[in-house]
């Protein structure tokens, strides 16, 4: 068993993330073979975490040759010790699936629970104990690093913790490199996890412990905190929390919780993390919640007014978690908590500040927080309409979408017409897109290139619809835009979910060209 006498004190966390394999537990979520090298690359490349697993064997041949893609790739960039593949008691069928491979390390999977073992595999556990060994054995002889993974750990320490020291011995008796502890169903308390880690690092002082919790409970951020502090030296991961379930322990949220709560580093990328995040949730398709830490859509977004205030003033409602920290930066959002401070922060970098009397202002911050109480979020984008409105004055619309018509076809590309005026001048163009809005926009770049005008970059597109799933519903589009270092968001409303895309993102060319 390889050997630290001073854990306790090791001041390096090991990372190992297992988007790839316990990650695609997710309902829903699958990765192509492609996608699975991609996000290799992007975890081991940018994001640096320390170790990877990247399947269970024996899943299927897709699977298989998913995994030598990777391997091909990691074997020149020195990552191939860095891969890790689960393995199962099942007399070397997975040893020879992840020699076949060409894997080097296997995570051989163990029942860490009495009753798993009389329930599930109907052995005593002395019987199961041999075979752990015999399949140990077998890796070895293969030439393969091996990890000892004890699949429901947490049941086990409250049922049989001689049991579980006794399957620790005999894999002493090789050069085991970690053992790793799972609580399968999340299923331990802070104080609880950190009295059984404990009891972990006081019979074994010598082993290297991982830790892997799931978050059934909500617990895992600060079980594996627990388990940081007992000593264990490894925490495996999944971006944005992906797992079966309640998912497993978010890597974004472990690594912030292990910078500023304990003495301890990572090797983690900070500025990586909400790219990480950002990137499977597109090829996962799941998206994470918007209020989740560090990697969440509105976590730096302020919406109460007395916040706004205090940070404006000296940074009363800021942490350690500043969004420069994670190459993001923050916001605020008016509605109906907005106040004076909200306003004028917004309209300072919108550059209407000195255009308005304390009087329209004050006015201005009224219809703000009416909105509010109708449930609508006003952007950025929204406030020189309102402030012109607020001033009894009509917005000089410099930029106006006169004509946008539409064709589409069950066979060919769809179809669109644009006619458009900027500053007293009009012009016209026509495209053909993957869909309505695509052939719109290939368009209005024509349009725009007329008068020297780029387009924004579009970096979200969501629709929403109100309850109930009629046919004739108000569609409302909300487009997230990044312009000249900066992210704006604008929203149209139409029965044509097309036509309030285009609402939004004549609003958002206004906006540009103000």
């Amino acid at each position: 068993m390889t050997m630290n006498s001073k854990l306790k004190n090791y001041n390096h966390i090991e990372i190992l993330d297992t988007t790839l394999r316990d990650g695609e537990q997710t309902p829903g979520v699958s990765f192509a073979p492609q996608e699975k090298l991609d996000i290799a690359r992007l975890l081991l490349s940018r994001v640096h975490v320390d170790r990877l697993e990247l399947a269970s064997a024996r899943v299927s041949e897709g699977e298989a040759e998913a995994v030598r893609e990777i391997i091909r790739w990691a074997k020149p960039h020195d990552f191939l010790e860095q891969l890790e593949i689960l393995g199962f008691i099942d007399g070397g069928k997975s040893v020879a699936w992840i020699e076949s491979v060409g894997g080097k390390v296997v995570n051989l999977v163990a029942k860490g629970s009495v009753e798993h073992c009389r329930l599930q595999l109907r052995k005593t556990p002395k019987r199961h104990i041999e075979d752990v060994s015999r399949e140990i054995a077998r890796a070895l002889d293969a030439g393969m690093q091996v990890n000892l993974y004890l699949e429901a750990w947490s049941e086990g320490m409250r049922e049989d913790f001689p049991f579980i020291c006794d399957l620790i011995r005999s894999a002493e008796e090789f050069p085991v490199r970690r053992i790793m502890l799972a609580d399968t169903l999340g299923l331990l308390a802070p104080a609880e996890m950190s009295r059984y880690a404990q009891w972990m690092i006081a019979a074994f002082p010598g082993i290297k412990f991982d830790f892997h919790g799931h978050n059934d409970y909500g617990m895992v951020t600060a079980n594996s905190l627990a388990a940081v502090d007992a000593g264990f030296s490894g925490i495996h991961t999944t971006i944005n929390g992906l797992g079966e379930r309640a998912g497993n322990q978010p890597l974004a949220q472990l690594v912030v919780a292990v910078h500023d709560f304990t003495a301890c580093r990572t090797k983690i990328v900070e500025k990586e993390l909400h790219h990480a995040s950002q990137y499977i949730q597109s090829v996962s398709g799941k998206r994470c919640p918007w209020n989740m830490p560090v990697v969440g859509s509105d976590v730096y977004t302020h919406t109460c007014g007395v916040h706004a205030d205090g940070e404006q003033k000296g940074g009363l409602y800021v942490s350690k978690l500043l969004p420069e920290r994670f190459g993001r930066q923050r916001d605020i959002a008016l509605g109906k908590l907005a106040g004076k401070a909200s306003v004028e922060s917004i309209l300072e970098d919108a550059g209407w500040s000195g255009g308005l009397t304390p009087e329209q202002k004050a006015h201005l911050l009224s219809e703000i927080v009416r909105l509010g109480d109708k449930k609508k979020q006003v952007s950025a984008a929204d406030l020189p309409y309102i402030a012109a409105a607020v001033k009894k004055a009509p917005l000089n619309k410099l930029f106006k979408i006169t004509r946008a018509d539409f064709r589409s076809s069950l066979h060919g590309m769809a179809k669109s017409e644009v006619a458009v005026e900027f500053n007293g001048r009009s012009a016209e163009g026509s495209a053909r897109g993957d869909g309505g809005y695509d052939a719109f926009v290939k368009a209005l770049k024509k349009c725009l290139k007329q008068f020297n005008l780029t387009m924004p970059r579009l970096v979200d597109y969501e629709e929403r619809i109100p309850p109930g799933g009629r046919t004739d519903a108000i569609v409302e589009t909300t487009i997230t835009w990044s312009y000249c270092g900066r992210t704006y968001i604008t929203s149209g409303v139409d029965s044509d979910q097309v036509l309030s895309a285009v609402a939004a993102t004549e609003k958002m060319i206004n906006f540009m060209v103000q």
